[in-house]
């Protein structure tokens, strides 16, 4: 009996730790603004995430994190991470349309998340 007890106790405490986890904060300090107005900089990362160029660890990270979270509703993401996450998006939207199709079918190729989050990008298509 105290087998099953601890059984059961270890598999909470697992998933409730697994619900606590989010992606690493350390890059949330990172001025989003500042960096999609240096077309250099934008340009690297776009090549970065579509293996197309050098990534510096602030891009490898990103890039680790891309399909984890499209599958989860990006629930491992901090706060700022949506923020940005959602400022970038509309910046590729409306200034780099190329470059956003080219993620698209790089990372969804079957636009099952395109499906998923079709309102929430109509809603950043409309900012």
């Amino acid at each position: 009996m105290k087998v099953i007890f601890v059984a059961i106790a270890v598999t909470f405490f697992a998933i409730a730790m697994a619900q606590d986890e989010k992606y690493t904060d350390k890059y949330d300090y990172l001025n989003i603004d500042e960096m999609l107005g240096n077309k250099r900089l934008i340009t690297a990362y776009i090549k970065c995430v579509l293996e197309k160029g050098k990534c510096t660890p602030e891009g490898r990270e990103l890039k680790a994190h891309i399909v984890d979270a499209l599958q989860n509703g990006c629930a491992k993401c901090t706060s700022a991470q949506r923020e940005g996450m959602r400022k970038v998006i509309h910046y590729l939207i409306h200034e780099e349309t190329d470059s956003w199709r080219q993620l698209v079918d790089k990372y969804d190729p079957k636009k099952i998340y395109t499906r998923k989050y079709e309102q929430q990008l109509n809603s950043v298509m409309k900012e």
